[in-house]
């Protein structure tokens, strides 16, 4: 037994806003540990970070979600009553939903309806003088998840539907009005998605088996009974959400090709695996995720250290993805890294690159919609570097490192798009 480091204070939870990504990190290096021990919202917390800290962290045995994320994430990203808060049988019984959903098949139709809606949108780009990237990919990203989730979505609300679902993204962690356009949008949403709901079991829509719609309008908890038309209609928002925020790593893709024009080169060579191995790189070296939370199942004893049972504990998941004790030379931008992941981001992976969770699908909160995240990044990257030819005017391009989630401030804006 040995005491775990700790950091002072009576409350650190205002330090957590100042430093965001690199709270935790700056920590662990300070206190050469894989762990520390802090004050966050009044409460003992313990922030750990590395791949033998995920392993621990993603195991059933120690750790459970329940209570573990506080109440202004519930109202803005999460929803109340989602899978993010659900363990052990309940949690497996809904994630099978999500993973059929994310079904080989339902992955490349995905692929086929981003490539639709990004080829579409391009056509009106070239008439125009400029364009935002990181606002057009919300709605290109909105269009193809409302169809491939059996969602019906007019023409005329599109703009409208997708800034709700990109505020839920944006407003956990802001302060002001921000966070409160944030849950103004939440229950828009979610209002919005129970009337669909609705819709679906008195007969009057029938989409798609295979949707996100049809599958949790009828998903049934282990006692039989039909989810309530809440939960239903969030689980149906934690399709469309997330694939929204994709809109993040696009803009991140962009900066990518910009700032590293040898890759865009090694692109356009045709290679499909480069290309996968390029998206992986971006996903582990710009930050997405600062951290997830979970409270100890019980009191138990890791390395020397113990943890009581309910403690609050944070993973470590911007600091993992750029842990020099996993990664060679973390700090550079270097696809190659990924040559030997013909497996990624599963197996033995599992537990290194944590951008979207780690663990096993089935069995951890692992994002299920990781394959579809790569897969839109894959053909907005071949879409950059070999369809479309444009310019980058002077902009601000830099990203803070406190706002989470955070993006290249310009929003990456794209001048004279041509096709090539």
């Amino acid at each position: 037994m040995r005491p775990m480091p700790r950091e002072a204070g009576l409350e650190n939870g205002l330090k957590v806003l100042r430093e965001g990504y690199m709270y935790i990190p700056n920590r662990r290096k300070s206190f050469h540990a894989s762990l520390f021990e802090t004050t966050l919202m009044g409460q003992r917390a313990v922030c750990m970070g590395g791949e033998e800290a995920a392993k621990l962290f993603l195991s059933e045995e120690y750790f459970i979600r329940k209570g573990a994320m506080p109440g202004f994430v519930q109202k803005t990203l999460l929803g109340e009553g989602g899978i993010q808060s659900l363990d052990d049988n309940e949690h497996r019984n809904r994630k099978a939903a999500f993973l059929r959903l994310m079904a080989r098949d339902r992955v490349d139709e995905w692929g086929k309806l981003i490539e639709k809606e990004l080829m579409t949108a391009t056509e009106t780009w070239i008439q125009k003088e400029s364009i935002v990237l990181y606002e057009e990919a919300q709605k290109i990203l909105t269009k193809a998840t409302c169809e491939w989730a059996g969602v019906p979505l007019d023409e005329a609300d599109i703009d409208e539907r997708a800034e709700q679902l990109i505020l839920m993204v944006e407003s956990p962690a802001s302060p002001g009005i921000t966070h409160v356009k944030g849950r103004a949008a939440r229950v828009k949403a979610e209002a919005w998605i129970k009337e669909l709901v609705e819709q679906v079991r008195k007969g009057d829509l029938t989409p798609p088996e295979k949707t996100a719609l049809y599958t949790f309008s009828w998903h049934r908890n282990l006692d039989g009974s039909l989810l309530d038309v809440k939960t239903a209609a969030i689980e149906v928002l934690n399709i469309l959400r997330p694939s929204i925020a994709i809109s993040i790593y696009l803009c991140f893709t962009a900066l990518a090709l910009h700032q590293y024009p040898e890759e865009k080169t090694k692109l356009f060579e045709g290679n499909p695996y480069y290309l996968h191995m390029f998206i992986q790189e971006i996903r582990r070296y710009f930050p997405f995720f600062p951290f997830q939370a979970a409270r100890a199942r019980k009191e138990f004893t890791w390395k020397g250290h113990t943890f009581k049972k309910d403690t609050l504990t944070l993973l470590d998941i911007y600091g993992t993805n750029q842990d020099p004790a996993i990664w060679e030379s973390p700090e550079t931008f270097n696809p190659d890294r990924f040559q030997d992941w013909h497996s990624s981001p599963t197996n033995h992976v599992q537990y290194q690159l944590l951008a979207q969770g780690g663990g096993d699908y089935a069995r951890t909160h692992r994002c299920p919609g990781e394959w579809n995240t790569v897969r839109a990044m894959e053909v907005f990257a071949d879409h950059l570097a070999n369809r479309i030819t444009y310019d980058l005017p002077e902009q601000d391009l830099s990203y803070s490192m406190v706002n989470m989630p955070t993006r290249p401030k310009s929003g990456v804006v794209l001048e004279n798009v041509r096709w090539k």
